[in-house]
């Protein structure tokens, strides 16, 4: 069980693959972050996480799988996820 994260901040934790690449099982990112923006974010953080592990990765926030919109391939978040203040998102890569 993850602890609360601090005030302005989601938890994100890391499962499998992702926690390897990181080197972390949770960490604590700034809220709000729009579900578009994830990726990115985490590519900034850690250099070739995306191709390595995101991309085929599932992404739930609050238990509650969600797409996330590929920004460079075009993709658009019309019904786009904000990850709010006190939010759990998880990083589920295959088995």
């Amino acid at each position: 069980m993850s602890t609360k994260p601090p005030k302005g901040h989601f938890n994100i934790l890391y499962f499998a693959s992702a926690g390897s690449y990181t080197s972390k099982n949770v960490e604590a990112l700034p809220a709000p972050l729009p579900v578009s923006k994830l990726f990115a974010t985490l590519e900034e953080r850690y250099k070739g996480i995306k191709e390595h592990v995101l991309d085929n990765s599932l992404v739930t926030v609050n238990l509650t799988y969600v797409d996330v919109p590929d920004i460079e391939a075009g993709e658009t978040g019309d019904d786009e996820v904000t990850i709010q203040e006190g939010d759990e998102v998880a990083i589920i890569p295959p088995m």
